[in-house]
Order: structure tokens, then sequence, then C-alpha cells
């Protein structure tokens, strides 16, 4: 299919988009639309959103002076046509691939980007800071933050809006409604009204009756203002936004540029007003029948065709861990009426919707407000029912002090579901589950554990169903399992104890060291899931005559102390490995091994994440990157050993040369 651009080809930066007569950007916008689809359909990656805000896009930029101007827009799921637009179309089908752009908005990635964002609900309190430094530092340009509607169930965005209101800086929000729809009568009586509202007319009469009113005494003044904000409030619903102190326009119809350009001309001429809220209703998927009829909108692709939009994904070789995790949670519903699931806004993503299914009426999506989850799941805790809080380790980190004060302190039994535990891709560096064994594990009486495949995954599910004295959690990674059977009937694990999952030959040792030991030279100690890494590796450490013995701790906390002894008494090396964090479980087992003395003939090795973020790559990359993978186990060993890998080669070829010969 060929992409044919004319218009778009004529604007690489904002400051060209600028040149066109406003007659032209109707066309620009649809160029914009097909461009976007076309970039998507060759990398994936988030469609409805962008979609949806085309013609806001090209508005904002043509009416405000960009990057001068500040433009954040939230999350960032809607910021691929803002890519297009700021000098990176040329780059835009590197989108979410190894070296590419990000998904998302990024501050090293352009000046046009003065907010990083991929959690949502941030972009209020951002712009709120960038203009009180505007107003600090005398500056005179202006601040615009889009946010949607899903991000507006958040409770920072409120905090924000209050606190924006409060300082009365001049500060632009765009509340980008998706969820909503305008009738054409409606529409145009609504852009009518909203060009009426924000004119500068009618804002100078309005504050002449401020003058008008400050004449009679208070209780009258201040009625005359309620009155005149209730009556805007009346006819366009934004009656909140003014309690909060903001200057309510909208709604009005997000893909009409010319209901579009004159409000947004006349907000960025009011420069003496507070905080102005605009109220804009887009559609998601716009203009792209696949993902209109879609009923997600296409928020999230594969790669796809563009006339079918059928979605190129690749055909699994096991489940995927989300859908174990719902599916295993369901059938224990089935036999328990205690068990309830909690999601803050994502169903699909938790796996949450596959219980939903089968138990609608104990499922609940509390939308994007974790730490309103979290403490909503202790009360259901507290009075005896079994809440599952299925959120992504990054999202949860948005609720820490509430898994500290509200569950933790009052040992109730909130089971927490950790989907993305570990990189997780082309979503880089803002949704990679890095944190949670480190902030989870120093809490007191919190079990935690990790799945290293999915029948594991079943039993963990299993095993805090049956914990009823305390928190616990279940951290496993994005995407499909390693293919092995799940239990019917998935059994509760015995809290805090590991498995030998392969032991080591016993004799041997290194270069003649540790004969004497049970088990051989080298041990891997691995939680979740660099399992099925720490077993290649141990084939690759057989093969050099090092005899390696694997063993999956499951538990971060409690530790299985005798576990942990067995190898550290009978091996040369322990190796102690998780995709996660320094300060995690390896911190713990090194902890245990230094207070009992353990270290004395052992080798330790923990192998954690790297002190840095690593940018979006296939996991497989960031895993190299990261040297989390087999053959950097097989590397740190033969280095704690001082093996020399090349020499160990030549020896090798040594004993295979008379066969050859």
């Amino acid at each position: 299919m060929t992409l044919e651009t004319p218009l778009l080809d004529r604007v690489t930066v904002p400051a060209d988009l600028r040149t066109l007569k406003p007659q032209e950007l109707r066309t620009l916008a649809d160029e914009l639309r097909q461009a976007t689809i076309h970039a998507v359909s060759k990398t994936g990656g988030h469609l409805g959103a962008g979609l949806g805000v085309v013609e806001l896009t090209v508005a904002l930029h043509y009416v405000y002076n960009t990057p001068d101007d500040r433009l954040i827009w939230d999350v960032g799921h809607q910021c691929y046509p803002h890519k297009i637009l700021t000098g990176r179309r040329d780059r835009i089908e590197t989108l979410r691939q190894g070296g590419g752009l990000s998904g998302f908005t990024k501050r090293d990635e352009s000046d046009y980007d003065p907010f990083g964002a991929a959690h949502s609900s941030t972009s209020i309190s951002a712009g709120l800071g960038m203009a009180v430094a505007r107003d600090l530092s005398r500056g005179d340009n202006h601040v615009v933050a889009v946010i949607g509607d899903g991000a507006m169930s958040a409770g920072m965005a409120y905090e924000a809006l209050n606190n924006a209101g409060a300082m009365h800086s001049r500060l632009t929000v765009i509340l980008n409604d998706n969820d909503m729809s305008i009738a054409p009568p409606v529409g145009a009586m609504s852009a009518y009204l909203s060009r009426l509202l924000s004119s500068k007319q009618y804002l100078s009469l309005r504050e002449l009756g401020k003058g008008i009113a400050e004449r009679f005494p208070k209780p009258v003044e201040r009625a005359m203002e309620k009155w005149e904000e209730y009556a805007r409030g009346f006819v366009t619903g934004g009656t909140l936004f003014e309690e909060l102190g903001f200057y309510y326009i909208g709604p009005i119809d997000g893909h009409n540029l010319e209901h579009l350009l004159p409000v947004l001309k006349n907000v960025r001429n009011a420069k003496d007003g507070g905080p102005v809220l605009i109220h804009v209703v887009t559609q998601k998927g716009k203009g792209y029948d696949p993902a209109e009829q879609s009923a997600d909108k296409y928020h999230g692709v594969a790669k796809f065709d563009v006339v079918t939009g059928a979605q190129h994904k690749g055909k699994p070789n096991a489940p995927s861990y989300t859908a174990v995790f719902g599916e295993t949670l369901a059938k224990l519903a089935d036999a328990d009426d205690k068990i309830v699931a909690v999601t803050a806004a994502m169903p699909s993503g938790t796996g949450v919707n596959i219980f939903e299914k089968a138990h609608p009426t104990r499922t609940f999506d509390v939308g994007i407000a974790e730490q309103h989850g979290v403490t909503f799941a202790a009360g259901l805790a507290a009075e005896g029912y079994k809440p599952f809080a299925a959120i992504y380790s990054t999202f949860l980190q948005r609720a820490y002090d509430q898994v500290v004060h509200d569950v933790a302190i009052q040992s109730l039994p909130v089971r927490f579901a950790i989907d993305r535990a570990g990189y997780v891709g082309a979503d880089g560096q803002t949704h990679c589950g890095a944190f949670d064994v480190a902030y989870l594990a120093c809490l007191p009486n919190f079990v935690v554990m990790a799945a290293a495949d999915e029948a594991e995954l079943a039993r963990m599910v299993a095993t805090q169903a049956a914990i009823d004295d305390r928190p616990s959690a279940v951290r496993y990674p994005r995407g499909e399992g390693v293919g092995v059977d799940i239990p019917e009937d998935p059994q509760p694990l015995t809290i805090g104890e590991g498995r030998i999952v392969r032991p080591g030959a016993k004799g041997g040792g290194a270069k003649g060291r540790g004969a004497d030991k049970v088990g051989g030279a080298v041990a891997i100690l691995s939680l979740g899931a660099r399992l099925e890494d720490s077993l290649k590796a141990a084939d690759a450490l057989a093969a050099r005559g090092l005899p390696t013995t694997v063993a999956d701790a499951r538990f971060a906390k409690p530790l299985d102390e005798a576990l942990i002894r067995k190898l550290a008494e009978t091996h040369d090396l322990l190796i102690v490995i998780e995709e996660a964090s320094i300060g995690g479980f390896g911190s713990h087992v090194l902890d245990y091994l230094v207070k009992h003395d353990l270290t004395r003939a052992l080798t330790v090795r923990p192998m954690a994440m790297p002190d840095r973020f690593l940018d979006h790559d296939k996991p497989e990359n960031q895993l190299k990157t990261a040297g989390l993978d087999a053959d950097a186990i097989v590397a740190t060993a033969l280095d704690a050993l001082k093996i020399d890998p090349a020499a160990d080669d030549r020896d090798a070829e040594d004993r295979d040369a008379p066969a050859r010969a």
C-alpha cells in the first residue's frame, strides 16, 4: 500500500505547520491519520488513542508556539501523531524497537517532549510545576496539559486540579473525553457556547460584572459569582471544575477544526486569566474502521494489515502467565465464594477479565486509582473476603504507602498478583517491573513468591488463596510460559520452601577444588523467571566439567534457610540470580549467609538487574544487555572460579585432536 501525503511531506516541525492556511489543516489531519496508521501497522503499539487526537494535535501545534509553549501529553499513548509532526517522522517506523523511538513521550528524545509520561494522570501536576516555574522566572510562555477522561479517575489528577485552582496560575488543561458522543445539534450549540464563553468580549464583560458585584455586600457578591458559575455549569456541565477554581469551556467536538481553533486561540490570548479547562470530545480509533469497531478501539496492537485490520500475532507456544493467573483464580473462585478480584483499569492486562466472565459480581475495576484499589482490597480482607489485587509491578509502586500502612501493618491477607515483573520489551523503562521484590520483601510478615513457570504460578495462586493471616504477593513476567503442564487442581506450596530442580553430580569440582563436596562445584539459586536460563547455563557448565546444581527458591520471603545452607555447605560457588533490582532476593540471601558464617569456604555471586534503566528492546536483548541470560551466568561462574574460557576451549581441542587424527 503506497502512502501519499503531499501536504504532510511539507511539515517537518510545527513551525512548518504554522505556515499553512487554516483551510489546509483538514487535509493535513487526514494525511497525519493515515501516516499514523501506516507506522503502527509496521511496528505495533498504541493506535486507538493516537487516532482520536489527530485533529487536536494539529490544532495545538498550529495555535501554540511549541516547543517554547509546553505541551504535555498525559500517559503518552496518544503521542504518535505528535511525534510525526515534531521532527521524528523519518524514524516513526522504529517505534518501540531497539534503538528506535520510545512509545511514550521522552525528554531526551525531543525538545517537543517537555515531560516524560507512561504512567497516567501526571500531566496536570507537571504542567502546574512548569507554569509556576515560568511565573517565578517572569516568563510568558503557555503550558498546556492534555489528559484523558480515563486518567481523570486518578486522585492525583484532582489533587493537581485543586492546587492549580487555588494558585490561580495560568495553565490550560485539555480534558480529552473519548468515552462520550455529541449529537450534531448538541455539538453545534456546544461549539457556539464555547466560542462565546472563551471570547475576549465575554471575558471582559465577566470582569465588568465582577467589578459591579464587588460594590455589593460580600454575601450578595458571592451569590452573584456563584450564579454565574452555576449558570455556565448548568449549560456546559463544568460545575465541578469551576468549584476547583478552573474556568470551564466545553464540551466541543475534538474532530472539528473549525470548533477547536477559535477556542484554543481565545484561551491562548487570554493572558491575564487563571487556569482553564477545555473539555474536548473525541472518538478513540477515529478514522480507521477496524479500530472504531473494536471493543478496545485498538488500544494496543501487534503489527497489522492496514486494509483488513488483521493483527499479525505470533502463534503462542504456551499460554501467557497473565492468562494462567486469570484462569486459575476463576477455578479457585468456583469453589470459594470469598475470592474476589480487584484491578486498577487493567482487566485484560492482568487476566482479571477472565475471572470477570466467570464471576462478574466479584470483580471490581477501580479505575486508574491504585492507592484506592489497595485500601479497598484491605477493607474487603478485613471483612473476611479474599481479595486478589492484580496490578502491574510498576503500577503497584504508586500505592506503596497503602501497601505498608493499610495492609502490612494490619497484617491483612490481601493477595497481590504482580504482572509484568522483570523486563517488558517494547514498553521499556517505565513498565519494567524491577523493584517489587525489594520494596515488598523488606516488609514484616509478608510472603513474597516468584513463579519460575506457568505450573508454579498456578500453585502459587492456590497458595495465596490458602493464606489467611498475612499479605502475600506473587510476581510473574510478561509473555508466554515455558510450556510445562499446568495442574488441573493446583495444590498450595509449603510456605518458605524451595526446590532442587537439578542436582549436580556427586564429587568433582573446579580444577580439583571441592572434590569432598557433595553436589559439585557450582550451585545456581534462581528466583522466578531466570530458572530456564539457569538450567541452560548448568548444561554449559557441566560440559566444561563443572557439575552444577540448580535450585528454584520460589520464595523471596520467607527464605528457605535450610536450602540455602545446604547449597552453601556443599558447593564451592553459589550464584544467586533474580530478574529484579539490587536490594531484593540476593540481598536477603547474602544477609543470611554472612550472619550464619557460611561464606568462609564459599564464593558468592549475586546477579540482579544493573543499576540503570534499560531502553525498550526485545526482551531477549534486554536480558543480554543486563547480563542475566544463560551466557552471562556461565561467564559469572567461570570468572568466580578463575577459569579462562579460552583456555578451556583449547583444552577441549587438545582432547579431540587424536580422534580427528
